[in-house]
């Protein structure tokens, strides 16, 4: 591909106009079957189909000196099948043509290549829907193109919003303000939820989880159906949670002399260890950079109702410290900063220092001709 063809493929402009031609080509071709008639078409493609197929039937026994009964059955079948042609199909005129053509004592191999080339018309006029097809699939594809492309500008449009926006960041922030009292509360909460998961009963902790199901901004995955029935109904289930890891490690003889039902056990245990392994207290924690005011503050909220489940007074103070942080004015300027110091790498930060106010309108007005192609054309 040459440079010129590879600018081409991306160039907004070249890309438009390639849907252009793609649209205008797809209506010709529209045009020059509605021109004949889809119907009429097609009837034409079935009777060379039918004509040729007669033809490899014959022609190698009706010609020179072959079977003379080979040569008397096709003229036969041939009259029968030019005179059941609709009176209406296209290049008729060519089909009878060929009547007189095979009208002759002895037939030749150059007779029926003239035969054929009697049907050049009506074969052009069949390509017309070949020539519809490929140009409606061309469109399509070209249409792909451009959303494709389209759909990359408006991801770029994105990032450069997004450095813009991280490049306006105050990084003399105090953003150990913020910093502190998140920590802090993640710190806690995390020594907390270990502490309920080594020693509660397995029961009250995977209830603990299955009643967050009702909070969806704190997002513990499900307890698994089997395993939850287990803890519930077993008396296994008044075990902490370590104690039925390690019983799912025994063998079923060993296991016998410490659960009633030692299979259930390792069934429910045992198929579940991946998911018990897992499950720790990342959902209940607000993490660093934190999330935007509005969405953290929700989420706070949620998280206030389930960790008082669990949780002792220096947990919950904690997290009442996070959010009275979260509802301060400055939140959205350290929040910034945060987010720019944590994320920005040096290629961004070199890149917000050449600035990218003229890249981020060329990217948006090219994804604004390309979204307009799509909805004009």
């Amino acid at each position: 591909m040459s440079d010129a063809q590879a600018a081409r493929t991306t160039d907004p402009s070249g890309l438009v106009a390639d849907l252009e031609a793609a649209r205008d080509a797809r209506d010709d071709a529209r045009a020059a079957v509605a021109d004949v008639g889809k119907e009429r078409l097609r009837d034409l493609r079935d009777a060379l189909d039918g004509l040729e197929r007669l033809f490899d039937q014959y022609e190698a026994d009706a010609t020179g000196t072959g079977d003379f009964k080979s040569y008397i059955d096709f003229q036969d079948d041939l009259v029968a099948y030019v005179e059941d042609l609709d009176d209406d199909l296209p290049e008729r005129e060519a089909f009878e043509s060929l009547l007189d053509l095979f009208k002759k004592k002895r037939l030749s191999e150059s007779d029926f290549a003239e035969a054929r080339d009697r049907l050049a018309d009506a074969r052009d006029l069949v390509g017309r829907l070949d020539d519809l097809e490929a140009a409606r699939d061309d469109y399509v594809k070209t249409r792909q193109r451009l959303e494709a492309r389209a759909d990359e500008y408006a991801e770029e449009v994105e990032q450069l919003e997004r450095l813009q926006r991280l490049g306006n960041a105050d990084l003399d922030a105090p953003v150990e303000t913020l910093r502190e009292p998140i920590e802090t509360y993640d710190e806690r909460v995390r020594e907390a939820f270990a502490s309920f998961r080594e020693s509660a009963p397995a029961r009250d902790v995977l209830g603990f989880v299955a009643t967050t199901q009702s909070y969806p901004l704190v997002g513990f995955e499900p307890v698994p159906e089997d395993l939850a029935a287990f803890v519930t109904d077993r008396e296994a289930g008044t075990e902490p949670l370590p104690q039925l890891l390690e019983y799912a490690e025994y063998s079923p003889s060993k296991l016998d002399h410490y659960v009633a039902e030692p299979r259930a056990l390792k069934r429910a245990v045992g198929g579940n260890r991946t998911y018990l392994d897992r499950l720790d207290a990342d959902p209940l924690t607000v993490g660093w950079p934190p999330a935007p005011a509005e969405e953290l503050k929700h989420r706070l909220e949620e998280l206030v109702s389930v960790v008082a489940r669990f949780a002792d007074d220096d947990v919950l103070a904690a997290l009442h410290a996070v959010r009275r942080r979260v509802r301060d004015d400055d939140y959205q300027r350290l929040r910034t900063a945060a987010v720019a110091e944590h994320e920005l790498t040096e290629a961004e930060k070199q890149r917000i220092e050449s600035g990218v106010a003229n890249d981020l309108e060329a990217a948006r007005e090219a994804e604004r001709e390309l979204r307009d192609a799509l909805d004009r054309l």
